[in-house]
């Protein structure tokens, strides 16, 4: 092939990726606008901020643990062990698979490119990163981002299902075959399972929390396409009608 014309194909190539990804980045924010009332309901003026403190402190215990755990091979491997964050009141937990590159660097989930994309769906649904919480089910990356092993999955569920108990969450959103595959102890497709709730139950004597599978942000930037944004934010809308809270619609301009 010549190589003006194999440079010429190169830059189209290059060209379609940028189109296709400032597309998906527009689905999830530009496109859209939140009509109504703030979508995060305002406090109670006698809020329990004993009790959210005290969530608080327990979710940093449990990090800590996280941060001095060798319990697998992946804690010898790690920079850093990504334990979760934001709000431990928040009323929803989006739970992915396991830690890439950028959060093993940075000790932070989902601050990525996959990151990135969540932080706009997560804005398309009227919200901010600081009203959910943000965690995985493996704490530590596996090496080259490999599937996390059923042996490190049982090591590292404990302190997830921890996390969930003390947060108490209304929804999850499990991201990826892989979180929701664990979360509800099944074998089937993430194309099966979302699109639906279930019911995870965090412990006898617990009443069981909604949780919604949809597909990850990694997935929807390797497979770029106008129905699986719309899978992913008709299950965001279930979720948002799930908690009472109004649906962000498409603005016209």
């Amino acid at each position: 092939m010549p190589l003006q014309l194999a440079a010429m194909e190169k830059d189209v190539d290059i060209n379609k990726v940028v189109r296709q990804h400032t597309e998906m980045e527009n689905f999830f924010t530009g496109g859209f606008a939140v009509k109504g009332k703030n979508p995060v309901p305002e406090q109670p003026e006698q809020e329990d901020n004993a009790a959210v403190a005290e969530a608080a402190g327990e979710l940093e215990k449990i990090a800590d643990e996280v941060r001095r755990c060798r319990k697998c091979d992946l804690g010898s491997l790690r920079t850093n062990a990504v334990p979760g964050e934001s709000n431990p009141n928040a009323r929803i937990m989006f739970i992915g698979e396991a830690p890439g590159a950028d959060e093993d660097a940075q000790g932070r989930p989902f601050v990525g490119r996959a990151g990135k994309l969540l932080d706009k769906v997560i804005a398309a649904m009227g919200l901010k990163r600081s009203d959910v919480f943000i965690g995985n089910i493996l704490k530590c990356r596996p090496p080259e981002n490999r599937d996390p092993r059923p042996e490190e999955i049982i090591s590292c569920l404990p302190y997830l299902q921890r996390q969930i108990e003390v947060i108490n969450p209304e929804v999850i959103v499990a991201l990826g075959a892989h979180a929701a595959r664990t979360l509800l102890d099944t074998n089937k497709s993430i194309g099966q399972l979302r699109g639906q709730f279930h019911e995870y139950y965090a412990g006898l004597g617990r009443a069981p929390i909604k949780l919604m599978p949809t597909y990850h942000t990694a997935y929807l930037l390797r497979n770029y396409s106008e129905e699986n944004r719309k899978r992913v934010w008709e299950d965001m809308k279930k979720v948002l009608t799930e908690l009472g809270l109004p649906i962000p619609e498409r603005g016209k301009k």
